[in-house]
């Protein structure tokens, strides 16, 4: 049976010096890159401009509920 597989198809076709072969590789590459930078970037945890500023605004609007609260006495 094994013998019929490799006569039926020419695995020659897929050898690193075969164009089949070479897009093959390219395309492993390409894909490889791709997961390297997806784990690169979220390890990073690199946080957008729009986080940052909504994070403020959460942080601010956050402060000012505290400062209702609790208001500070004056002293005379």
């Amino acid at each position: 049976m094994i013998i019929f597989l490799n006569t039926a198809i020419d695995l020659k076709i897929f050898s690193p010096t075969e164009p089949i072969g070479i897009f093959i590789l390219f395309v492993g590459l390409i894909f490889s890159g791709m997961i390297f930078y997806i784990i690169y970037a979220v390890s990073v945890n690199k946080e957008s401009i729009e986080d940052k500023k909504i994070r403020n605004q959460r942080e601010t609007s956050q402060r000012e509920k505290i400062k209702k609260l609790f208001p500070k006495k004056k002293e005379t």
